[in-house]
């Protein structure tokens, strides 16, 4: 049987693009979730730039011990434990793609998956109504580890953690907490 999807790949300029990236990779997810919050484009980067924010923004019972959190630049780094409860997974993020208006990507250099690439977007919609955009390109690691991330980091949780960011952010800003 033929691999699927049944297509030849040919770019534009009739190069063999199969192993681009937009080769289909059953072990690769992406997540994306986007909402809109009241405040400008500048409050919405600077709460973001905050170092404090993942700890503002993660869901109980979930709770974040910071290890090491330098300021948000390019190549800047953040370690962490996410706390699940008694579980504890350990995390090491790098960001890059620093836009200090438009957002950033972090990046898992060390941790619980075999890949994780979570880019962060703002946009202007008007002078005091901003989007905000979240992808995540993720793989699960092999054998128990990513049977554990698979419970803890599927579409479900994905879109309950994020439903509870969009609350908390909007909360805060809107607040001006």
């Amino acid at each position: 049987m033929p691999d699927f999807p049944l297509k030849e790949y040919k770019s534009p300029d009739n190069r063999d693009v199969r192993n681009d990236k937009h080769e289909r990779n059953p072990a690769r997810h992406t997540f994306q979730f986007t909402f809109t919050v009241r405040a400008s484009l500048t409050e919405v980067a600077q709460f973001h730039r905050d170092t404090n924010a993942l700890r503002r923004l993660t869901p109980p019972p979930i709770w974040v011990q910071f290890h090491s959190v330098e300021p948000i630049s390019e190549g800047s780094l953040s370690d962490f434990t996410l706390w699940f409860a008694v579980i504890p997974l350990r995390w090491k993020a790098r960001h890059d793609k620093v836009d200090a208006l438009h957002g950033f990507r972090d990046t898992q250099v060390e941790g619980p998956m075999s890949r994780w690439e979570h880019t962060h977007s703002f946009t202007k919609e008007s002078a005091t109504v901003s989007r905000i955009s979240e992808q995540i390109v993720y793989e699960h690691a092999k054998g128990i580890q990513g049977l554990f991330t698979r419970l803890l980091f599927n579409s479900l949780g994905l879109k309950m953690n994020f439903l509870y960011r969009c609350i908390m952010t909007r909360r805060l800003l809107e607040r001006g907490v």
